[in-house]
């Protein structure tokens, strides 16, 4: 069995750039390791849903079938993605037996500062900017394994680290 990293957060939390350094860092010791990023596998399955509650909740579901797939066949996947339902996680500590959920933590005020893609501002060329958290209800993580606060303090490395520390892991 491989182990799923499930990174979840709010848009521009820095959950890919966690995930990315993570995988780099796991990729010295592990063969056998994946990254995946929400944004990428949209495009992946098509781009054919949308940006409401329940369109966003059937892409989050695809996301945990598909990390449940490959950790099935001795796959470690790192999966970034907002998928912040509780349904949603619910289904992965139940069908995925090596689960780690990490949240990546950042203070909106922080967030609408950082606004790399235009969401928080209303100057993404995307055509739906219905945010998790801002216009759309978001279902914090109640229980992840580890939440990595992300307002500045600690460089992505640092927060990596976290992760390590967490796993007892030393790379």
């Amino acid at each position: 069995m491989g182990r799923v990293y499930w990174i979840t957060g709010f848009s521009g939390a820095g959950k890919t750039t966690v995930g990315k350094l993570l995988y780099e860092k796991l990729k010295t010791v592990k063969d056998n390791i994946v990254f995946l990023d929400g944004d990428t596998l949209r495009q992946v399955f098509g781009d054919d849903l949308g940006y409401g509650e329940e369109d966003r909740k059937k892409c989050a579901m695809r996301y945990s079938r598909i990390c449940r797939l490959l950790s099935g066949q001795g796959i470690d996947v790192i999966c970034c993605t907002i998928s912040m339902y509780d349904s949603v996680r619910e289904w992965n500590r139940k069908n995925i037996p090596d689960y780690f959920e990490v949240y990546v933590r950042v203070d909106m005020d922080v967030l609408v500062k950082r606004d790399q893609k235009g969401l928080y501002s209303g100057t993404s060329v995307e055509d739906d900017t219905r945010l998790v958290g801002v216009s759309l209800s978001a279902e914090v993580p109640k229980s992840p394994d580890i939440i990595l606060d992300n307002n500045g303090e600690l460089t992505p490395g640092e927060q990596v680290a976290l992760i390590l520390e967490k796993l007892g892991m030393e790379l």
